[in-house]
């Protein structure tokens, strides 16, 4: 599966994003050190220990480098987690990984977490970010969401050999 390029100083607007899903009562926010082990367990539950690894190290950077979706207006819990997006877990400048669950597929959430992980990775000074190992079926939504481009011969990548 090849990456994808995304020019981050031409990124669409967040605000809107944000706001569509507050109506939904749904909060995206850059997770917290203390919610680390919940969240890793989320993620493996969902996903796998490949994800809950790269996950892992999103956690090592400062600030942060996982942005959640979840329920709000109560009390935080592991259960209320309905997508995460992560960057600079297995290469600084990278994108991902990232998973909204499936009752939640097509209600842009994805889309609003693909734009506040890009949002933040350009606040910290990226003009670039590779969006790693993009499968047949999401390089479109990539492509019309953020303007992503296939980054030609990067097939295996560095995902390439891996255990």
């Amino acid at each position: 599966m090849p990456d994808m390029l995304v020019r981050l100083y031409d990124l669409p607007g967040l605000e809107a994003a944000l706001a569509r899903q507050q109506a939904r009562s749904i909060a995206i926010h850059r997770a917290l050190a203390p919610d680390k082990q919940a969240i890793l367990k989320w993620v493996k539950r969902h996903w796998g220990r490949g994800w809950a690894s790269e996950c892992e190290v999103a956690f090592a950077r400062l600030p942060v480098a996982c942005i959640l979706a979840r329920r709000a207006g109560k009390d935080p819990d592991a259960d209320d987690i309905l997508g995460f997006a992560c960057y600079e877990s297995t290469c600084r400048g990278f994108f991902g990984p990232t998973g909204v669950l499936p009752a939640e597929q097509g209600s842009g959430i994805g889309k609003t977490l693909l734009l506040a992980t890009l949002h933040a990775m350009r606040a910290q000074g990226y003009a670039y970010a590779i969006i790693g190992g993009v499968g047949p079926d999401v390089q479109g939504f990539y492509a019309k969401a953020v303007g992503a481009v296939v980054i030609e011969g990067s097939d295996p990548g560095v995902y390439g050999g891996m255990l």
